[in-house]
């Protein structure tokens, strides 16, 4: 069975050009919605692929309008494929049902991973050229050094809870139980 899915972005786009791409293609059941690509969530899309059966054909006017990027397109199609499913891209002519489509879709992989290996490698440079001039990652401490040493002393008194030390410097047990480590204050 060959079944369609077209979605448009906006409430201004019409679908009637990727309908009619799909009725033409010999789709005996299209699903459509009106979403954006970046959607997590699209309802239709899910509805679409628990209908496709091993055999089947998914076919959509262009790529854009399955994937949110290339790493969640790869990662449908791979989905598909597992299942026995073949995929077909009308406008760039992809088509994994035959041997030809099978290797674009491959390259298409390949390229989604070194895609990943280049924003991995630029992120970690990134990382380390921030620490070579002394920056460091991560959040900022909520307790600074004198905060925490307010702490460990009030701590010393058998009374004073943990909770209520928190509650004073307004954080949680677990933010005041990291802090006190970092500063190597023993812990009670």
């Amino acid at each position: 069975m060959r079944i369609g899915y077209a979605r448009v972005s906006t409430q201004d786009q019409k679908p009637e050009l990727q309908l009619d791409a799909l009725a033409t293609a010999g789709c005996e059941q299209v699903f459509q919605e009106k979403a954006s690509g970046k959607d997590i969530d699209r309802p239709e899309l899910a509805r679409c692929v628990q209908t496709l059966r091993k055999g089947d054909t998914l076919i959509v006017w262009r790529l854009d309008r399955l994937g949110r990027s290339l790493k969640h397109l790869v990662e449908i199609i791979q989905a598909l494929e597992a299942r026995g499913i073949a995929f077909q891209s009308l406008t760039e002519s992809v088509d994994t049902s035959s041997a030809g489509g099978r290797l674009i879709f491959h390259i298409f992989g390949a390229l989604a991973e070194f895609e990943r290996n280049l924003i991995r490698e630029r992120t970690m440079a990134g990382l380390a050229a921030a620490r070579a001039r002394g920056r460091q990652g991560g959040r900022k401490a909520k307790l600074v050094k004198g905060d925490v040493k307010k702490a460990a002393a009030m701590l010393l008194d058998p009374t004073v809870t943990k909770a209520e030390v928190a509650r004073h410097f307004s954080v949680s047990r677990v933010t005041l139980n990291a802090s006190l480590k970092r500063e190597g204050f023993a812990q009670r």
